[in-house]
């Protein structure tokens, strides 16, 4: 597939396509002539902060590694477009999760698809704000060496048809309601909002890739009804169903 690709991008194709089939037994095509995106549902209802976006920059999250050069993070506020309140000691100190409006909110599939993978055995940790933020991040690359689980926290990865799959992280720990080799449907609850993995804060974050091993798979460009919002955006999240 790569090397299909740097074939296309020689020839000063802008963007490599992939053509969409009603048999989700028949490989997918690459074509020049059809922009392909990954459409997801939005997977929580409410107010989301949009981070981290595609469609800003790319790599969306400054890097290339585990296929998420074009991932993006959904943060849940409140109407105000804020978070949990931020008072002086959340300088100073992480927070316990539950305080932001987001941890425990329900989360549904964004695709209709094929659960080939499943976690939540992980636990939640303190969100990070304010000086804890800094000191978290610079231990990030510590998380990045112990590979994909140590990052994604508990999660999902729904293969949506061959060579398309779909990964839902962050997940609340225990939170999970459906197991690998079930068939889910884009607006169905498979579990809540939670703050495991690589994560400051309860959030979802949500990328699309060409295989199941985020190790070795390539970002697909994803986007939603309406459009792939900018960060900073605060979109109203409507799970399909």
């Amino acid at each position: 597939m790569l090397a299909a690709v740097d074939h296309l991008r020689d020839r000063g194709v802008a963007e490599v396509s992939w053509l969409p089939h009603d048999d989700p037994a028949v490989p997918l095509r690459m074509r020049e002539d059809l922009p392909y995106s990954v459409v997801l549902d939005y997977p929580m209802a409410g107010h989301l902060l949009v981070q981290n976006s595609p469609a800003d920059r790319v790599p969306s999250h400054g890097t290339e590694l585990f296929a998420g050069a074009r991932a993006i993070d959904l943060v849940p506020v409140d109407a105000r477009g804020r978070s949990a309140p931020f008072g002086p000691l959340s300088v100073v100190r992480s927070e316990d999760p539950a305080r932001f409006p987001g941890f425990g909110r329900p989360v549904h599939a964004v695709v209709d698809g094929i659960v080939v993978a499943a976690r939540d055995d992980l636990p939640d940790h303190r969100a990070q704000r304010g000086l804890p933020s800094v000191t978290y991040a610079l231990t990030q690359g510590r998380r990045a060496a112990q590979g994909w689980q140590a990052m994604a926290g508990n999660h999902l990865l729904i293969q949506q048809r061959p060579g398309v799959v779909v990964a839902v992280c962050h997940l609340q720990q225990g939170s999970l309601r459906v197991g690998v080799g079930q068939r889910v449907r884009a607006g169905q609850r498979i579990g809540s909002c939670g703050n495991s993995g690589n994560s400051t804060e309860p959030h979802v974050h949500l990328q699309a890739m060409d295989g199941r091993d985020p190790m070795t798979a390539n970002a697909l460009p994803i986007t939603f009804p309406g459009g792939l919002p900018c960060n900073g955006t605060v979109v109203d999240g409507r799970p399909a169903g």
